[in-house]
């Protein structure tokens, strides 16, 4: 009888030979693949075509090996040909935080972010609606709560960064076969390397991108990463250690990896150094109402309603997408600009326009 041969869109890799011949030997003996294995691998598990048990053994020996810069571009490099992009006029920072959410402390981006905008940085941010594994509130529900629409197709959300200063990608609009991956991905109980990629996607294209990592080596993982895609080339990349390996800064010390055109280096930011002294725990919220919470703190924070850590934390990560986009030339120029979007009332007027939006 002879062999079954395989679709013709399809190389010679199946994610089965794979995992034996590759990356499934165990965690000291997997080696790594090839730019060619990665991309076949990810046109596969997007075209469906792996079976539900080989492709959970196919992320999980991933997970055990660690993917490097090469397999990470070629994955997203395919991820990059299902995104529906849309470019506002607007040159904005893109914010990829972590699309599984948080559990435990305010989610400051989307308040960060209106301050931004209301200082003339414009930002938009992406993610998906609790995506696997933690399945908490991200960047939708916050913005959910504050009455902002955020189930938009594309072309809506570059409108949106346009007129507001501040737009919102909805994954299953501008990635839907990265969302058709929800069910199996939540059957695997742990993240896989699609929770990394999905968050370098860039649906606005925008020329800096400001990301969270957890440890130094995977900034320069990421910058690499960047490097060796051809689907994007940002002139910045910023990646720096998240509360909750989300897009805030952490109080106290917090690791920052900057690369601008090839040039790499890192630093540090000491919150006390700017007059803020609190912790951790002073920025926890309610864990069963994280999105309302941190809607209710935005709110009074756009509307000069606080002068406490919260609003300090929020003044801060504003201040740290205005330095990315370059729009102030040290983190404490802006600190000022972000201070001043509060205090003018520009901030709590890019609130309203979100709403109008």
């Amino acid at each position: 009888m002879a062999q079954a041969t395989e679709p013709a869109e399809f190389g010679e890799w199946p994610l089965k030979r794979l995992m034996t011949e590759v990356v499934g030997s165990g965690v000291k003996s997997a080696e790594d693949m090839t730019r060619e294995q990665a991309t076949e691998a990810m046109e596969r598990i997007l075209a469906d075509e792996p079976d539900p048990t080989t492709l959970g053994a196919f992320w999980l020996a991933n997970r055990w090996k660690h993917n490097n810069a090469e397999e990470l571009s070629g994955y997203a490099d395919v991820i990059a040909e299902d995104v529906v992009y849309a470019e506002p006029d607007v040159d904005p920072v893109d914010c990829g935080a972590n699309y599984d959410g948080k559990g435990d402390t305010a989610i400051l981006g989307a308040a960060a972010g209106i301050v931004a905008a209301g200082a003339g940085t414009p930002v938009v941010a992406h993610s998906g609606d609790r995506v696997p594994t933690q399945k908490q509130d991200a960047y939708k529900h916050v913005l959910d709560e504050l009455g902002v629409r955020t189930e938009l197709v594309p072309e809506e959300s570059a409108e949106m960064a346009d007129e507001t200063g501040f737009g919102f990608y909805y994954q299953p609009e501008f990635a839907p076969h990265v969302h058709a991956l929800w069910d199996r991905r939540d059957q695997m109980g742990v993240r896989t390397f699609v929770n990394t990629v999905e968050t370098l996607a860039n649906p606005a294209k925008a020329d800096v991108h400001l990301g969270s990592f957890y440890h130094l080596a995977f900034a320069k993982k990421v910058t690499s990463t960047f490097e060796q895609m051809s689907s994007q080339s940002p002139h910045r990349v910023v990646m720096f250690q998240g509360m909750e390996g989300y897009d805030d800064i952490r109080p106290g010390y917090t690791k920052v990896g900057e690369w601008t055109d090839g040039e790499f280096r890192d630093y540090e930011i000491e919150t006390p150094e700017y007059g803020m002294d609190f912790e951790y725990e002073d920025l926890e919220v309610d864990p069963d109402d994280v999105a309302g919470d941190s809607a209710e703190l935005t709110e009074a924070i756009l509307a000069g309603e606080r002068e406490d850590h919260f609003a300090d934390a929020v003044a801060l990560n504003a201040a740290f997408r205005i330095y990315a986009r370059e729009d102030a030339d040290t983190l404490e120029e802006g600190l000022e600009l972000a201070r001043e979007s509060i205090e003018s009332g520009a901030a709590d007027a890019v609130l309203d326009d979100l709403r109008d939006f």
